[in-house]
């Protein structure tokens, strides 16, 4: 289906990209500072924030290439194009975060035994900056957030960033005012902890929709029913309904309508419905006459309501 839909993704699109490219400007260039604050100061918990920094700006970059794929033509061979880039991206960024967060925890455990000298006020001067870099790139990508989850697996990379930077500074805080260096140790593990949640949900999603599993907040059983209570509809089986990449859900069924039916018309009025109650515009429905379609064993049918000599004439 082309029209003002594909016009309107294509505008998302290139405002994702826009957006990500600026978060990627700006978390790349404090990257550098903070690792060498990190050395400079000997703070764990700045070198962990560093990490996870380094694990944004790859996220990043691999989100605004997925999006380019994503918006390559479709071709014979592959008909969906690169659509499913967006999600590959968006696993591949969950699972660099829990990657980022084991390594936190080790190492947070090797400093729990010694801890080492930090420089707590120059911890505290570059965790506040980077405070202002990620207050800045979370607002830039929050627009986006919601739409595709390429984009929101790069903003929850930023907000656990965002978290980080806040631990850090608590951590400085603590060295400051009471010499207890193991905060340093402490607020990296609560960083980790933040950074592994972070993934569970990118990580459920991503993976929801490569496994093509109903979209979150539809009901195929309900989508069933209704469509089998339309009129003129007799049974609707081999009903599926998936995800392709995020915002485009897709649905396929066997319809079967009365012997006097128009299978052309009473398939229009059911993609309208279709897209009417359930917001799925890409749908492929083949409609058959009662008795004329191939004896298939289906999993699951739903049955018009009405009384069984009505249905088969």
């Amino acid at each position: 289906m082309t029209g003002p839909g594909h016009s309107h993704a294509a505008d998302s699109r290139k405002a994702d990209s826009r957006g990500l490219a600026l978060a990627l400007a700006l978390t790349s260039a404090y990257t550098v500072a903070e690792v060498v604050g990190g050395l400079l100061t000997g703070s764990l918990a700045l070198l962990a924030d560093a990490a996870h920094m380094l694990s944004d700006n790859i996220s990043l970059a691999v989100a605004l290439f997925a999006i380019w794929l994503a918006a390559k033509p479709t071709s014979p061979e592959r008909t969906f194009g690169y659509k499913r880039a967006e999600i590959l991206a968006a696993l591949a960024n969950g699972v660099t975060l829990v990657a980022i967060s084991i390594w936190i925890f080790v190492e947070a455990y090797h400093r729990f035994s010694d801890p080492p000298e930090v420089l707590a006020g120059w911890m505290l001067v570059v965790a506040a900056i980077g405070l202002v870099v990620n207050v800045t790139a979370g607002l830039i990508l929050w627009r986006s957030r919601g739409v595709s989850i390429n984009v929101e697996a790069a903003f929850r990379h930023v907000l656990a960033d965002l978290l980080g930077s806040f631990g850090v500074i608590a951590a400085g805080l603590l060295i400051l005012t009471t010499g207890w260096l193991p905060a340093d140790a402490l607020i990296s593990v609560l960083i980790g902890v933040l950074v592994l949640a972070s993934a569970w949900t990118i990580l459920r999603d991503s993976t929801r929709i490569l496994l093509e599993a109903t979209p979150e907040g539809v009901d195929a059983r309900a989508v069933g029913e209704r469509l089998a209570e339309a009129d003129g509809v007799v049974e609707v089986h081999d009903l599926h309904i998936w995800t392709i990449t995020s915002g485009f859900p897709a649905l396929s069924a066997h319809v079967l309508v009365g012997r006097s039916e128009d299978c052309h018309g009473r398939r229009r009025e059911l993609e309208k419905l279709i897209h009417r109650e359930f917001g799925i515009e890409h749908t492929t429905l083949q409609v058959d006459h009662v008795g004329d379609e191939h004896s298939v064993i289906q999993p699951v049918r739903f049955l018009s309501r009405e009384p069984a000599e009505q249905q088969r004439p």
